[in-house]
């Protein structure tokens, strides 16, 4: 899995975390580390730690930090089936979205602000022009 994935769907990743836990438990009789965790997962063990701290704050694992590392415990495996299945839009993507939206409001506010600026030079010269022409007029008298 990407970074993305792992952060965009943390149903599965939660579901991967808590399988690979029970087998490397069973597998050694002791609760396992988060690092064996990523090692099994290759999860890089940033994301290992950001899946497990998101899983902690549900109420779904315990991390314990102790003399032989950081173990993971099992609690209520159940939560999981509480949180979004698939991916869900990011506050980021969220606020992106409502920048861009922003963003054009104001090109446009720029490109009207232009046609006004553009329509006065127009008619300042137009003026300018027939002031000249009104001197040049008076001077042929």
């Amino acid at each position: 899995m990407q970074h993305n994935e792992i952060i965009g769907n943390i149903y599965a990743s939660a579901h991967l975390v808590v399988s690979a836990a029970r087998v490397l438990e069973y597998q050694q009789g002791v609760p396992p580390s988060v690092e064996q965790v990523c090692e099994m997962l290759r999860f890089t063990p940033e994301q290992g730690y950001l899946v497990c701290r998101r899983m902690k704050a549900l109420g779904i694992i315990d991390i314990v930090e102790g003399a032989f590392g950081t173990r993971i415990y099992i609690g209520d495996h159940l939560k999981i089936e509480a949180i979004p299945k698939g991916k869900k839009e990011s506050d980021l993507a969220k606020d992106l979205a409502a920048f861009q939206t922003s963003r054009k409001g104001i090109f446009e506010k720029v490109e009207s602000f232009k046609t006004q600026q553009e329509e006065k030079k127009k008619s300042l010269f137009a003026d300018l022009e027939k002031q000249l022409k009104e001197n040049l007029e008076k001077k042929k008298r």
